[in-house]
């Protein structure tokens, strides 16, 4: 007899998940937007504060909408683990955002270039967009040189400030890593700002 009624509610149980289960299968998910911030990384404290300025301007421009952070570099995530911080990789950050319901999440890089380290991010945050079940949109934004008219500005700005007090022979180096990817300059990637504004 307690067998007989044992297997009954076992199948009550499971006609009622089924049942709820159907119920959510096919109903839209309700709109949740957020903005993942993705950086290289860094261990050094003084180096952080960059990090904390571009995090209150984001929400500043955006106060509605949670800001997340990834790094994308193994050695400075491990390093920070270490001390006790835990910071994701963007595959970690999306995958916990999928999980929270996000709907709509912008991805905007730190990257000087769209070079090898930006496409594949790149490709990996746009395949959480084609999961079943995953992030209906996901946007990423151009990196700091993404188009030729960024370039230009970002020229404008380095040499509005050189030290107007430098002498004449006094010399001014810029430096930079090079790189031997063919679409550096010419990334996949969107404006973040289009896609909050108008989605």
């Amino acid at each position: 007899m307690f067998r007989k009624i044992s297997i009954c509610l076992v199948a009550l149980c499971l006609m009622m998940s089924f049942s709820a289960m159907a119920a959510e299968h096919g109903k839209k998910k309700s709109v949740k937007k957020g903005i993942l911030l993705v950086t290289f990384g860094t261990s050094v404290p003084e180096a952080q504060v960059a990090f904390v300025t571009i995090e209150k301007k984001v929400k500043a421009a955006f106060p509605d909408l949670p800001v997340r952070w990834a790094y994308t570099s193994h050695v400075i995530r491990h390093k920070l683990a270490k001390e006790g911080k835990q910071l994701d990789s963007v595959e970690i950050a999306l995958a916990k955002m999928m999980d929270e319901g996000f709907t709509y999440v912008a991805v905007q890089s730190f990257h000087i270039i769209g070079g090898e380290e930006f496409h594949g991010m790149y490709q990996n945050a746009k395949a959480f967009a084609s999961m079943s079940e995953g992030i209906e949109k996901i946007i990423v934004g151009y990196p700091l040189l993404g188009t030729e008219d960024d370039m230009k500005k970002v020229t404008d700005a380095v040499i509005e400030n050189i030290p107007k007090e430098r002498k004449k022979d006094e010399a001014v180096v810029f430096m930079g890593q090079c790189v031997l990817y063919r679409a550096a300059l010419s990334p996949s990637a969107e404006r973040p700002e289009h896609f909050f504004r108008h989605s």
